[in-house]
């Protein structure tokens, strides 16, 4: 009970480090290219680099800027080029998150309780990475990160992300979807589930500060092998138009947008097609709190809060948001809510 108790608090402590919102209204607009807003700010290093106006900076204005500078750099990775945009899955009705907010606000328990979670993420280590498929399969393979990006036909989709906590983004993924991979390893007739096992190093993941107690590392979640197969099921390697950040779960992770988005594992290493349900990360802390199929539902609340309403962030300055009516299956209803009749 003392475990749960604690798990509680750290999720009522996020959920306060989303400030007020202001009054006016966000208006929707197009995504912001990265390389205008990268621009931007080589334009602001450039003049401070040559000393006009450095007197008037103060030192903490110093310190945000080199904070925002290294954010920045975290997610100015190698653009991928052989990719189609998915002409089904390119307009949500809302707008793009802007990228230098997606990479500031997430959700990476290996590496601390907080939000602002991207630089202590910039830790994972991601030389010689392999991904081994496994289990009830004719074909078991192993991946690396060229055959991640090379053996599958990567394209674009744009979907809603809807977090259990009650806030959302948009988020142009780029990867392929999860039937491809089901279709090379060929799970045999006795696969039911499938296990997505996280990278978990506690020299290096668990983040200072950040004590649950004992908690069921590696972080583990599950599909049922239907849902898998689903259209909507997605293998992301990118996003914006390059490669996939470390606070977003590099080098790959699972995209199921009508679920909540802790039902996407991130950094994944093993994959594995087994034919009882798994135990899964946060249904082992709290099953009363996180059901094992998890997928958006307005009408069923969470323990703590309501689900009916969502916080939508989509652009600055700052942290700011839309108060958004929740869609059941997240707006995704005709593509899966046969899996669950």
């Amino acid at each position: 009970m003392t475990k749960y108790l604690k798990v509680s608090y750290y999720f009522l402590l996020s959920m306060n480090l989303i400030r007020v919102p202001p009054s006016w209204h966000i208006s929707e607009h197009k995504i912001t290219d990265s390389s205008v807003y990268f621009n931007r700010r080589n334009f602001i290093k450039s003049i401070i680099g040559a000393g006009i106006g450095a007197s008037l900076i103060p030192l903490t204005g110093c310190e945000k800027l080199s904070s925002q500078t290294a954010l920045e750099d975290s997610l100015k990775l190698a653009k991928i080029n052989n990719y189609q945009k998915n002409r089904n899955f390119i307009n949500v009705g809302r707008p793009v998150t802007e990228e230098i907010l997606a990479g500031q606000y997430n959700n990476f328990y290996e590496f601390g309780g907080t939000k602002n979670i991207w630089s202590e993420a910039q830790k994972l280590p991601l030389d010689n990475w392999k991904v081994e498929v496994t289990g009830l399969v004719k074909n078991p393979k192993t991946y690396d990160l060229d055959d991640l990006k090379t053996k599958f036909p990567l394209e674009e989709r744009i979907y809603r992300f809807r977090c259990v906590e009650a806030w959302s983004m948009v988020l142009p993924w780029i990867g392929f979807p999860m039937k491809a991979l089901i279709q090379a390893v060929e799970p045999t007739s006795q696969a039911k589930f499938v296990r997505f096992t996280s990278f978990y190093d506690p020299k290096i993941t668990q983040g200072p500060g950040f004590h649950l107690g004992s908690l069921p590392w590696p972080y583990q979640e599950s599909l049922k092998i239907e849902e898998m197969a689903n259209e909507l099921a997605f293998f992301a390697v990118g996003i914006y138009g390059h490669d996939l950040p470390k606070q977003h779960g590099a080098p790959l992770r699972m995209v199921t947008p009508w679920k909540y988005g802790f039902k996407g594992a991130k950094s994944i290493v093993k994959i594995e097609f087994i034919e009882q349900q798994p135990p899964t990360y946060w249904h082992t802390l709290v099953p009363n709190e996180y059901d094992f199929e998890a997928n958006v539902n307005p009408n069923k609340p969470h323990p703590r809060w309501s689900q009916a309403t969502e916080k939508f962030i989509s652009k600055g300055p700052g942290l700011s948001w839309d108060i958004k009516e929740t869609l059941p299956y997240n707006g995704y209803g005709q593509y899966v809510s046969s899996l669950y009749n």
